[in-house]
């Protein structure tokens, strides 16, 4: 008895067709955001994901500066910056970072949940965070991003 291979899909750089989506951040929860979009730039929401390619799409979120933070997050959860300088240390409390580098928060939160390699620094490249309303990426024609859902529309 023959017994029949079954092919396994694996996605070429060339066969990888790009989105744009745009987020609105007003109201989100920082981290539950944060994995959802990992999910998107990863590209874990299409049928031809394949693990060792950047198969993952660009988003835009915007509105990062009304993110928000459950719990004593805001008070408790302590960033960190450094240099290679000795003493250099920077330390900084969500609260004092959203009010001074909501960017940097989301990019942050988005970028840990990203495989800690040269293909997640190039999937955090598709990531574009806007600290209010406006964005330079209209010419792409970003289609609204449903995070609850994962839907587009």
């Amino acid at each position: 008895m023959a017994s029949i291979q079954t092919k396994t899909y694996h996605a070429k750089p060339a066969d990888i067709e790009r989105s744009w989506y745009i987020v609105d951040a007003t109201g989100q929860t920082v981290g539950r955001l944060a994995s959802r979009v990992a999910h998107v730039l990863r590209g874990k929401h299409k049928p031809q994901f394949t693990p060792s390619i950047d198969t993952g799409d660009f988003v835009v979120i915007v509105n990062a500066d009304k993110a928000i933070f459950t719990g004593n997050k805001l008070e408790q959860k302590i960033y960190y910056r450094a240099s290679i300088r000795p003493g250099n240390l920077k330390r900084m409390d969500a609260k004092t970072m959203l009010v001074k580098h909501p960017v940097r928060v989301l990019e942050e939160a988005v970028t840990g949940m990203l495989p800690h390699n040269t293909l997640g620094r190039a999937q955090a490249r598709k990531l574009h965070v806007y600290a209010g309303a406006e964005h330079p990426h209209a010419a792409q024609r970003p289609q609204s991003l449903n995070v609850e859902t994962l839907q587009v529309g």
